[in-house]
C-alpha cells in the first residue's frame, strides 16, 4: 500500500473496509450485537437527561425558594450605622447587585384566636420588598389576600403554618414568645397581628415557618438593638464569592456570608442525592461498553484473515485498529444522538409524559380489574406520584446534557479501542496454516 497517502485517503480507506465489514455481518450476531450497543447508549443518554433534568427541576425548586425567600444570595452582617448609606451606595454602584434590603429576624411562637400554636421565623421586612424584589416577587405565591405590610400589625404567613394556626384572611394572630434583646417581653398577650396575605413557595419549610411583619414593627417589637441583616440579590448566583470579597474588602469589619455556607448542610445532602443518582444511572453506559468490548473482541476473531492479508499489503497497524475503532464512533455518534434527541423531547415535556403514564397505567389496572375482580372498580384512581412528579418542571442545564453525550460517545469507543489492541497477534502464516 502507498505509504504517502494524505489524511482523508487515509480516513476514507479506514471508513470503506469498517462499512465493508458492517455489510457483510449484517445478518451475523455482530449486526445484533452493534444494533444492541447503539440502542443501549441511546436509552443510557436518554434515561440520564430525563433524570438530572426532574431532579434538577426538584432540587432547584428548594434552592431558588431558599435563595430568593430565604437567606438571599449573600447577607451581610455587622455594618454599623453610619455606614449604612456608604453601604447602600456601594450596592448600587456594584454590577453584580441587583438590589440590596435591609430586615431583622427572631423566632416566635403564634397563637391564633383559636388556641393553636405554632413555632415561627419572624421576618420584618421592607413593605415594597414584594414590588421591588423580582426573585422574592417570583418565588413567593400569595395564595390568598396580598402582600400587604403598609400598616403597623399586618401579618403575611405561610400556607402550612396558616393551616396548622387555623387562621385566615381577617383573623389575628399573637406573637406568645418572642426571643429578642434582654428588654423584650419573653410572654405578651399584646403582640396582636392581623393575617393580610397567605403565601406558598417551592419550599415546604418556608411555608411552615416563615412569617413576615413590617420593618417598623420589628424595631418596636425585637427590643431597642435588634441585629440588622442585610441581603443582597446579585446577577449570578454562582458569582457569591466575588460578592463576599468586594463587600468585605469595601467594609472590613463587616461579616458577608454566601448562600452557600449559610445552607451547607443541606445543599451538600442535595449534591450527594444528585451525584449518587448520576453514577447508579451511568453504569447503564459500563454495561454497554462491556457488551461492545466483548463483540469487537468476537468480530476481531471473525475477521482474522482479513486482517492479516491487510497487514501483508502493508496497511499500517494503526489503520487496521482505526477500522474497528470507527464502528466505536459511529455506534456512539448514532447512539447518542438519538439519546440526546429523544431525552431533550421528554424533559420538555415531563408533564405530558408523566400524565400519559398514569392514564396507561390506570387504564390496565382498569382492564385486569375488570376482568378479574371486577367489584373493586369503583376503589381504582390514578396514581398521585406520577402527577407529582409531572408538576415538576423539568431544568435543562446545557453542560450537563453535553457531558451526558459525550460520555456515551466516548464509551462505545474505548471499549473498541480495547479490544482491537491485539489486533495483529497473528501473522498471515498462521492464518493460512489454520484456514
Amino acid at each position: 500500500m502507498n505509504k504517502h497517502r494524505t489524511l482523508l485517503q487515509k480516513l476514507i480507506w479506514i471508513s470503506t473496509v469498517s462499512k465493508r465489514f458492517s455489510r457483510v455481518d449484517r445478518k451475523g450476531r455482530s449486526a445484533v450485537t452493534s444494533k444492541l450497543a447503539t440502542a443501549g447508549i441511546a436509552a443510557g443518554v436518554m434515561t440520564l437527561i430525563v433524570v438530572m433534568s426532574v431532579m434538577n427541576g426538584f432540587q432547584l425548586s428548594f434552592i431558588d425558594s431558599i435563595q430568593e425567600i430565604s437567606s438571599y444570595h449573600v447577607r451581610v452582617h455587622n455594618i454599623n450605622e453610619s455606614e449604612e448609606l456608604e453601604f447602600i451606595d456601594f450596592c448600587s454602584e456594584n454590577k453584580n447587585i441587583k438590589s440590596c434590603s435591609q430586615f431583622l429576624e427572631a423566632q416566635t411562637l403564634m397563637v391564633s384566636e383559636k388556641g393553636f400554636e405554632g413555632a415561627a421565623i419572624l421576618r420584618a421586612v421592607n413593605p415594597d420588598i414584594y414590588k421591588m424584589d423580582q426573585g422574592f416577587y417570583s418565588k413567593l405565591k400569595i395564595v390568598l389576600g396580598d402582600f400587604d405590610l403598609s400598616k403597623s400589625g399586618n401579618i403575611v404567613i405561610g400556607s402550612k403554618l396558616a393551616k396548622d394556626l387555623g387562621v385566615r384572611l381577617g383573623q389575628t394572630v399573637n406573637l406568645l414568645m418572642l426571643s429578642g434583646t434582654s428588654d423584650v417581653d419573653l410572654f405578651s398577650q399584646d403582640r396582636t397581628f392581623t393575617v393580610t396575605g397567605i403565601f406558598s413557595c417551592g419550599y415546604a419549610e418556608i411555608n411552615s415557618t416563615f412569617a413576615f411583619i413590617n420593618i417598623e414593627d420589628g424595631y418596636k417589637y425585637f427590643g431597642s438593638s435588634p441585629e440588622k441583616i442585610w441581603g443582597l440579590k446579585i446577577q449570578n448566583v454562582n458569582q457569591d464569592i466575588s460578592a463576599v470579597n468586594a463587600v468585605h474588602k469595601a467594609f472590613p469589619l463587616s461579616k458577608p456570608e454566601s448562600w452557600r455556607s449559610y445552607n451547607k448542610a443541606f445543599f451538600g445532602a442535595l449534591r450527594i442525592e444528585k451525584n449518587m443518582l448520576l453514577l447508579l444511572v451511568a453504569l447503564i453506559f459500563v454495561v454497554v461498553a462491556i457488551n461492545i468490548y466483548n463483540g469487537m473482541r468476537r468480530l476481531v476473531f471473525e475477521r482474522k484473515a482479513e486482517i492479516a492479508i491487510f497487514s501483508a499489503l502493508g496497511a499500517p497497524a494503526k489503520e487496521i485498529k482505526a477500522i474497528f475503532i470507527f464502528r466505536g464512533i459511529i455506534t456512539g455518534a448514532v447512539g447518542a444522538l438519538i439519546g440526546l434527541l429523544l431525552g431533550l423531547l421528554i424533559s420538555a415535556n415531563t408533564d405530558l409524559v408523566f400524565t400519559g403514564a398514569a392514564k396507561i397505567m390506570y387504564g390496565f389496572q382498569y382492564l385486569f380489574t375488570a376482568i378479574f375482580n371486577h367489584r373493586n372498580l369503583m376503589f381504582l384512581t390514578e396514581n398521585s406520584s406520577y402527577l407529582l412528579y409531572a408538576s415538576i418542571p423539568a431544568r435543562i442545564q446545557g453542560f450537563e446534557v453535553f457531558m451526558i453525550a459525550l460520555f456515551g460517545f466516548i464509551s462505545p469507543v474505548f471499549a473498541c479501542w480495547a479490544a482491537s489492541k491485539n489486533v495483529l497477534k497473528m501473522t498471515v502464516a498462521e492464518v493460512l496454516h489454520n484456514e
